[in-house]
């Protein structure tokens, strides 16, 4: 096997056992199914685990990162550039159309499970000079949300990736065991209402305290 296509084989298989597995799946077990007689084949390719996770992830970041940056620029185009809703569409729509690529099955999943690996959770990895996209969304969310008070928009915007990592993941579960039909636009519409939703969801009023005579 050529080795692209050996290199590319392990990024499939590692994407699709960890996502049904776990980041602790064996990696032999990842070799066998890139169809490799070699047990040692990830090291031989990526050094360890961490560095196969770090090659799955950036093969997923660099093409969600050149899509974001597209879409950013059409929304300077539109004049929608700060609003909530297209906001969090540039997070969400461009991961549920890569996994309506052909090829890519387990994405949504993956990241669901490596969300908090250093890999992901790293901010100097994923808000780099080279992800840029994801900084500015999410200074420009901060900003769309000043009715909330600082403390309650942190951690709705900390809660956001979780949220949208979960949602994506049921979903691409739901269309691989057939139980919901595809409807592209719908289905990306209705993850980024529920989202939307959440972040905006007016601040609780503190409790009254009720008077005695």
């Amino acid at each position: 096997m050529h080795v692209d296509n050996s290199r590319a084989a392990l990024l499939d298989a590692g994407e699709r056992l960890i996502a049904q597995r776990g980041v602790d799946v064996p990696l032999r077990d990842i070799a066998a199914a890139a169809g490799q007689r070699n047990n040692s084949a990830v090291q031989y390719y990526f050094d360890s685990r961490t560095g196969l996770i770090e090659a799955i992830v950036d093969r997923r970041m660099n093409w969600l990162e050149d899509r974001r940056l597209r879409l950013l620029a059409d929304s300077e185009t539109d004049g929608t550039a700060h609003d909530v809703r297209t906001l969090v569409g540039m997070l969400a729509a461009p991961i549920l159309e890569l996994t309506t690529m052909d090829g890519v099955t387990h994405c949504g999943r993956f990241l669901e499970v490596v969300r908090t690996h250093p890999v992901i959770a790293d901010p100097r990895r994923l808000a780099g000079a080279d992800r840029a996209a994801v900084r500015i969304i999410a200074t420009r969310l901060t900003a769309a949300l000043p009715q909330l008070p600082a403390r309650l928009r942190r951690q709705r915007l900390e809660t956001m990736a979780t949220v949208m990592f979960a949602l994506i993941a049921d979903y691409e579960r739901a269309l691989e065991t057939g139980i919901r039909p595809r409807h592209p636009a719908a289905d990306t519409a209705e993850i980024i209402d529920m989202i939307v939703a959440m972040l905006t969801t007016p601040a609780p009023k503190p409790p009254t305290r009720s008077r005695h005579p």
